[in-house]
């Protein structure tokens, strides 16, 4: 590998590292504030992603990001939401 190819490699993988970063934050964020959509937002961009790095880059990708992810989004899914209540 050439001096230049790591450097765009690094750049890559630091934009890759960012982006990761805030679909954990986005994740998190759902989590703690118990807000379904939120949580299905950002899993739905993680299945998205898996299925893209899988076609595009590595199988493996749409094994060990997209299929985890698709479980928790069904997860989600599967737990009814609480109805809401009105304000007395």
């Amino acid at each position: 590998m050439t001096a230049e190819q790591s450097a765009s490699t690094a750049i890559l993988a630091a934009n890759q590292g960012l982006y990761n970063g805030f679909l954990a934050a986005g994740l998190f964020w759902g989590l703690f504030a118990g807000r379904r959509d939120v949580k299905i937002f950002f899993l739905a961009c993680v299945i998205v992603a898996g299925v893209y790095g899988g076609l595009t880059a590595k199988t493996s990708i749409l094994f060990t990001q997209g299929a985890p992810a698709l479980l928790a989004l069904l997860a989600v899914l599967a737990v009814r939401p609480a109805r809401m209540r009105p304000h007395l």
